[in-house]
């Protein structure tokens, strides 16, 4: 089978069933990953102890700010990517897809510096306590050391997405999570290492996927192809990357500060409330993993049609993102929480953590439908180029008004509960501004392509 009948074109044809064969495939690989995030999870809980299990847990949200510049860059290379493939120009895509490449091994190398150095006294700063500080240390240093290989496989599968291949990764995704699993069970119960051998499956599992999709793209035809002779960063690329992708990580390292700034008032709770917290953020994720697909979606889709200049197209493709990803929202949301104390019961026996994370999901899987709407809007106005404007809007309206809250609000009306609802409240409101944004930014483009068409054809005329 030819590598050209794994690509969508997302610029022509009917759009539905062209969103659903990329969001889908998108999807279950969202889940799965979290599904094995989760086999760590439980592995750890069940074999290990709650101690190591809120080490692991401890780490997510440090992991997350330490990473999430980088991997914005890949958000860069989706859009460029996208925008070349839709304006049919191979030779860019493919300076692009090779300048990429290069550009996530160099900062996969930053990051396995950073994290082994630095990551112990950010944990300190964080508070965790000393009974876990130990193994979340030992954790978070194996889990950096393989860095270069998870940055490789983020950014390899974001080129993917950009041309609307999202069946591979999956199948990609599928055969590493089985080698995950398989090692976390002679890692932790056969070789009892505990929080070390999740780390080191997941570096492991993780080399398999990075290999198995460069060997697919030096496979591929067109702009796509890498050749390892040609690997290399060309300045003006690598600009363009970053000049799209640094706000986008920028933005995910704010969302990640604040995060950690929550963990760290959910760690003031002790270790019980750690674990709690950190069983349900598991369930969550799968929510905001499959709800994610479909900013996914509306950030290739509009990629593609930005560059053909199908500007109908966009506000067709935004419209069924939101339908759909409201659906998924709302549907898995709610059955979260229905479920909630089977579900949270995988991770863990104890009733008072099973109580904390039944907390946090009445608050946040009711609503998070929310956050959903709000990263399709991000989606559609990164895909139409404007990449400092979601940034800004998404740091002042959900990070800034975290941060405000957990030192107003939660700090006058200390529980958890006061601290979780920040995050339905600052969604709404970051979601309304991002719309207003979004309406102001295409109605230019489109006044700007009409203004170009018009001298091109009184140039004609001429």
């Amino acid at each position: 089978m030819k590598a050209k009948s794994y690509e969508i074109d997302m610029c022509s044809g009917s759009i539905f069933p062209k969103i659903l064969a990329f969001s889908i495939p998108l999807m279950i690989s969202s889940i799965l990953q979290l599904l094995f995030n989760a086999a760590d999870m439980v592995v750890v809980g069940r074999f290990a102890g709650s101690t190591a299990l809120a080490a692991v847990g401890a780490n997510a949200s440090l992991i997350n700010l330490l990473t999430n510049l980088f991997i914005g860059f890949s958000v860069g290379a989706n859009v460029m990517v996208a925008q070349f493939y839709g304006a049919r120009k191979e030779r860019e895509m493919g300076e692009t897809v090779h300048s990429s490449l290069v550009l996530s091994i160099v900062c996969g190398v930053i990051l396995l510096v950073i994290g082994i150095l630095a990551a112990p006294e950010i944990l300190i700063l964080m508070g965790t306590p000393q009974d876990v500080l130990s193994q979340a240390v030992l954790y978070i240093r194996i889990y950096f050391a393989g860095m270069p290989v998870i940055l490789l496989y983020n950014f390899g599968s974001s080129i993917l997405r950009a041309v609307g291949d999202t069946r591979r990764p999956l199948y990609y995704l599928l055969a590493a999570g089985v080698i995950n699993i398989i090692l976390n069970l002679i890692f932790v119960i056969g070789f009892e290492m505990g929080v070390a051998g999740v780390a080191l499956a997941t570096v492991i599992s993780q080399c398999v996927s990075a290999a198995l999709i460069m060997r697919c793209m030096m496979h591929m035809e067109g702009g796509c192809q890498v050749h390892l002779s040609k690997l290399s960063m060309k300045r003006d690329k690598v600009f363009q990357i970053m000049r799209i992708g640094f706000p986008a990580g920028l933005q995910g390292t704010v969302f990640s500060l604040s995060n950690v700034l929550i963990q760290s008032s959910v760690n003031s709770f002790g270790s019980v409330a750690m674990a709690g917290n950190t069983a349900a953020s598991n369930i969550e994720g799968f929510i905001y993993m499959a709800m994610n697909s479909y900013h996914q979606t509306a950030l290739s889709f509009t990629s593609q049609n930005f560059g053909a200049g199908n500007y109908k197209r966009i506000v067709k493709v935004l419209l069924e993102c939101f339908v759909m990803v409201t659906v998924v929202g709302l549907s898995m949301g709610w059955a979260s929480y229905w479920l909630g104390n089977q579900l949270l019961g995988i991770y863990s026996s104890d009733p008072q953590i099973i109580e904390v994370g039944m907390l946090r999901l009445s608050v946040i899987c009711t609503t998070y439908c929310l956050c959903g709407i709000m990263e399709v809007l991000v989606g559609g106005l990164r895909g139409i180029g404007s990449a400092v404007l979601p940034m800004v809007v998404s740091l002042l309206g959900a990070c800034g008004f975290r941060i405000i809250w957990i030192f107003t609000v939660f700090s006058q009306h200390r529980s958890l509960w006061v601290l979780y609802v920040s995050y339905p409240v600052s969604w709404t409101l970051t979601a309304l501004v991002h719309t207003i944004c979004f309406m102001i930014v295409f109605s230019a483009h489109k006044r700007r392509a009409r203004e170009g068409m018009r001298m091109g054809e009184q140039r004609i005329k001429s």
